[in-house]
């Protein structure tokens, strides 16, 4: 067994690990903290395939923003708990009945799988030499080079969801005073305030 090998499997044990431990802990706070475990073992791993680029994304954007962001919203919100799991519970048999199609789903696909002759050969096309180019510089080339219009309609899909999403979300509330910057901004000083002259004894 080889050293890649060794670490190979000192990040894919604790990866399946953790996410077992994701799906079955009861607190939820725990359940984040073993989430960031699979996402920095997966980081390990891409590594190892030489996908630094890949690695560097799931440790800075999936455990520095994603799993951080889970983190505080679940110890923020004052979620109960036992309603939750008191849904579960009514809802295994449907999950459970959905789990054994997908599983033999897989299974299915998996034992049909056949590889096509020229499937290398295409693969092999598009990848560079891995000695001649580092893969974050080559990644980089093929989206903002070749791919960049593709990209950047990607990029103008995932904008129009999360307006989409604010505006369906988006509630008037009539009862909740709001700050109008234009008025304020547009407002005459000679009219924002006004002198009262008040006499001794009298109120305003």
């Amino acid at each position: 067994m080889s050293v890649a090998d060794v670490a190979f499997y000192c990040f894919a044990v604790p990866a399946v690990f953790a996410a077992l431990m994701v799906v079955t802990q009861r607190n939820m706070v725990h359940a984040v903290l073993w989430l960031i475990l699979v996402f920095l073992s997966s980081a390990g791993m891409f590594v190892l395939l030489g996908a630094e680029f890949v690695a560097m994304l799931l440790v800075i954007v999936y455990v520095g923003a994603v799993a951080v962001l889970f983190l505080f919203v679940v110890m923020m919100l004052d979620v109960d708990f036992e309603a939750l799991k008191s849904e579960v519970v009514r809802y295994m048999p449907v999950a459970a009945l959905m789990g054994i199609v997908i599983l033999l789903q897989l299974s299915m696909g998996i034992g049909a799988w056949v590889t096509a002759d020229g499937a290398p050969a295409m693969r092999q096309a598009v990848t560079p030499d891995p000695n001649q180019i580092e893969n974050s510089r080559a990644l980089g080339l093929l989206i903002y080079d070749k791919y960049l219009y593709l990209f950047q309609t990607a990029g103008l899909i995932l904008l129009v969801a999360m307006v989409g999403a604010i505006l369906l979300t988006l509630r008037e509330r009539r009862d909740v005073k709001r700050q109008n910057v234009l008025a304020q901004m547009w407002r005459d000083p000679a009219k924002a305030m006004e002198l009262k002259d008040v006499k001794p004894g009298q109120g305003l």
